[in-house]
């Protein structure tokens, strides 16, 4: 909690609350979030495998942001734009700022993959052999079978030369690049791709040994080359643009937004090279000449590639494959299982409509189970004869959920999902989902042109008598049961009449034509949710600067919206003590004298992805608290259709605010943000006892 002296709360010089200076840069913001991450992977304390885990989810996270947000600064550079952001890095300077960061992040990587988590794998038995040639006969028999087998049919060798030109590179993909002399003695150069469809890890006939897929290939070359000397072959991958450029007008139809959003998925292959990997072996000719090729495919598009864009690792290329070493079954090298709980009122009747009749119902997903609770729900309005509609937005899903709504329409209820084409990574699942629920009668409709439908919002319709009933599901979280299981979200089932008023008008906006005057019990972005918080912050300024205790407690992904972040250092001069649990981006400068003395910002990462927003407003002793699916970031506020639910039951807030009151408490998985934007992981003092979020959670429902 922040404490601060009183008198220090006016600064005795104004201070522009818009100064550049005061705003972090959001790629950098981010860069040190995935330090963070792989924190976890070098820190001790975290079981074995579950360091491999966060090493594999490093590796997933900065592919993404290559993908989109470098990809991004990139087209800026190009474009010679010299500002676009409210902190003080032009383009280019950030791009520098962002390769350096890069590089020092990989370099951590690679020590802590391969001089700590190889050798603490191999005392427990399991190795991933990097010398072929060591290997027993008896293993490398067995592995020459299987390459006979399963490799050779499957892989194309691709020479380089005047008749064959520089193949196509996709995204992502991990190749050897081969240099070979001819029967003349002629240097050649081709490319091998390692594929996707083929296990990366090769098991040997030793329990928990493996050898990578492209050591394989490459101790196979020669099956590949006959009569071909092999000088040596060195791993590289290449990362592309793979954001979407769309150009939606107010008359696009539905079919027309699917057909574009499937060609510009299909068109991402192409997209421009924004980044190169190698491995520390490559020699640095070979380098050169490979950046020389990409920038001859992509002549005239983009920035060209440069050395700079050359990023060297020591360890293995693709460390995203490592989730399958992380996945082995061997539970003393896991985290203690977990196996997550059925609220209790779900226990005593397992009639879902008469528990929601009774009262709200507050979840806090993988605590509270999502399978007991919100998908039992939607598996029982598929059976209930009184359920007449389900209608439910799905931004990104798993197949149980869709499998029971495809249901629901096949029984002749009125279905009516509204799916999210642009859900990113995920466009071509959620096209496919679409075909198919419009093939056994779904309703599916694709939202508000040019606006992305985040909300996570469910109403069910059910006649019971003479009357019709709502029945809503308002949560922070995708309806994805695979997610609920590591996502930490907040869900509230309810019943009132005035929520249920208001997601039938919310999915008539999305579904049809025009827009209510307003809402009821909930807040709806682009167009009433940011100035409402906006409004809250203001009113605990107000309070605090009428001699009252201002108070504000909030907990999301990340904060990035300028407004909003000015808006708090307006309360924070006025006295209001602001307490941030931010996940990952943060852009406000906490600690700042004269400007956020009284603000403090606390990250949690560990076990379960924070992935919860909820927000708390003291508001003069007559406590307002939301939870939403937007977090405070532009594109959420202004650029997305998002949902935010008052929580009305006093029991649900105090609920909500001791589980952030964990956070704030937290000495083994919170860390404390700096002014420079740095952040301190908490350690316990001596003596005290470790209090991690998760374990106390996890401990709190059990």
């Amino acid at each position: 909690m922040a404490v601060t002296d009183p008198q220090k709360t006016q600064s005795p010089t104004r201070i522009d609350l818009r100064d550049p200076a005061l705003y972090l840069n959001r790629e950098l913001a981010w860069l040190e979030f995935n330090r963070r991450v792989l924190h976890e992977a070098c820190d001790p304390r975290t079981p074995l495998l579950e360091r491999v885990k966060f090493l594999a989810i490093f590796s997933n996270n900065l592919d993404e942001f290559f993908q989109v947000r470098v990809a991004g600064v990139r087209e800026q550079v190009a474009a010679r734009l010299l500002l676009h952001s409210p902190d003080p890095l032009a383009p280019g300077p950030q791009l520098t700022a962002i390769r350096e960061a890069v590089r020092t992040l990989v370099n951590a990587h690679s020590r802590c993959l391969v001089d700590e988590v190889i050798p603490a794998l191999a005392a427990h038995g399991i190795q991933i052999h990097t010398d072929y040639a060591a290997l027993p006969p008896a293993e490398r028999e067995n592995l020459h079978r299987y390459f006979q087998s399963h490799v050779f049919p499957v892989i194309t060798p691709l020479a380089i030369d005047p008749a064959h030109p520089f193949p196509h590179i996709s995204n992502l993909s991990l190749s050897l690049a081969v240099t070979l002399e001819d029967r003349t003695g002629q240097p050649r150069f081709a490319r091998v791709k390692v594929p996707k469809l083929l296990p990366r890890w090769v098991p040997l006939l030793q329990v928990n040994q493996f050898v990578a897929l492209e050591d394989l290939i490459g101790a196979h070359l020669g099956a590949l080359f006959p009569g071909v000397n092999i000088a040596g072959w060195h791993l590289f991958r290449i990362t592309r643009n793979t954001d979407l450029n769309l150009e939606l007008g107010g008359g696009d139809e539905a079919e027309d937004l699917l057909e574009l959003i499937q060609e510009e998925v299909s068109n991402r292959k192409f997209g421009e090279v924004v980044r190169l990997e190698v491995h520390a072996s490559m020699p640095a000719e070979l380098r050169r000449r490979l950046i020389e090729e990409f920038n001859d495919a992509d002549a005239g598009e983009g920035l060209a590639l440069t050395e700079e864009d050359v990023f060297e690792v020591s360890g293995p290329l693709d460390a995203n494959d490592l989730a399958t070493i992380a996945a082995l079954d061997i539970p003393a090298l896991h985290d203690p299982p977990f196996a997550p709980v059925t609220p209790r009122r779900l226990l005593e009747n397992r009639d879902m409509f008469a528990v929601i009749r009774d009262g709200d119902l507050l979840l806090h997903h993988p605590y509270d189970s999502f399978e007991t609770s919100v998908q039992q729900l939607i598996a029982q309005a598929c059976d209930d004869p009184d359920v007449l509609a389900i209608k439910i937005t799905l931004y990104r899903t798993g197949g149980e959920i869709a499998r029971l709504l495809a249901q629901a329409a096949v029984r002749g209820k009125q279905v009516a999902v509204l799916i999210e084409l642009q859900a990113r990574f995920d466009e071509e699942k959620n096209i496919s989902w679409a075909r198919r629920f419009e093939d056994v009668g779904v309703h599916v409709s694709y939202g508000v042109a040019g606006l992305k439908t985040h909300a996570k919002v469910m109403l069910i319709v059910r006649r019971e008598g003479d009357t019709i009933r709502r029945y809503v599901h308002i949560g922070t979280g995708n309806y994805n049961p695979q997610t609920a299981r590591f996502y930490t979200d907040f869900g509230l089932l309810s019943a009132d009449p005035a929520l249920g008023a208001d997601l039938s008008d919310l999915f008539n906006v999305l579904t049809g034509f025009g827009e209510p005057p307003g809402y009821h019990k909930i807040l709806v972005a682009p167009r009433w949710m940011k100035q409402h918080f906006l409004e809250l912050i203001e009113n605990e300024a107000r309070v605090a600067r009428e001699g009252g205790n201002g108070r504000i407690l909030a907990k999301m992904n990340a904060l990035v919206d300028p407004d909003i972040i000015e808006a708090l250092y307006r309360a924070s001069n006025a006295g209001v003590d602001i307490d941030l649990i931010v996940r990952g981006i943060c852009c406000l400068r906490p600690g700042v004298e004269g400007v956020s003395e009284r603000i403090c910002v606390v990250s949690i990462l560990g076990r379960f992805l924070e992935h919860s927003r909820a927000f708390v407003f003291a508001n003069g002793g007559t406590e307002k608290v939301w939870i939403s699916s937007a977090d405070w970031m532009p594109r959420n506020l202004e650029h997305r259709v998002e949902a935010a639910v008052t929580i009305e039951h006093p029991r649900h807030r105090m609920d909500i605010r001791r589980v952030l009151e964990v956070m704030l408490n937290d000495n083994r998985q919170a860390w404390d943000m700096m002014p420079d934007g740095s952040y301190l992981q908490r350690q316990p003092d001596p003596g005290e006892a470790e209090s991690g979020t998760h374990s106390v959670l996890i401990e709190r429902a059990r």
